[in-house]
């Protein structure tokens, strides 16, 4: 009778712990989503689809969106190892702001316009380099 007790005591701490995990996940997965990470997903495939030919473009989309889930899995994981729970409980609430929406909803845009300016920063660090590559 004591081992069926610890027993069901035991399925049931773990069933519990696996709850948690899955509610921990699902915020990692929130948070993600409402911090732009998603948007800066979707320029790199629309920079990776200019070279891909267009007969193709269709079946590349399905084949890059099927890679996304397990993407975003790893970044869950990576997520709940640098932040705890309220970490990402107040990330939520700070995404949820009007500030906050602000940001998600600009993300593609800065994304974007970051890059360009990489691009030109990096334009500019070449010639430095070749200056003392030689």
């Amino acid at each position: 009778m004591k081992k069926g007790f610890l027993t069901l005591a035991f399925v049931l701490v773990a069933q519990i712990g696996m709850a948690q995990d899955e509610a921990f996940k699902k915020d990692a997965l929130k948070v993600i989503e409402m911090s732009g990470s998603s948007a800066q997903i979707k320029l790199s495939r629309a920079q990776i689809l200019k070279m891909i030919p267009e007969a193709k473009q269709a079946a590349f989309i399905i084949e890059f969106d099927a890679t996304l889930p397990s993407l975003y899995d790893k970044m869950a994981k990576v997520y709940m190892d640098t932040y705890t729970k309220e970490d990402l409980k107040a990330m939520i609430v700070f995404y949820e702001s009007a500030v906050g929406k602000k940001m998600t909803a600009k993300a593609g845009e800065l994304a974007e316009k970051s890059q360009v300016a990489a691009e030109e920063w990096g334009t500019g660090l070449q010639a430095i380099m070749m200056k003392y590559a030689q």
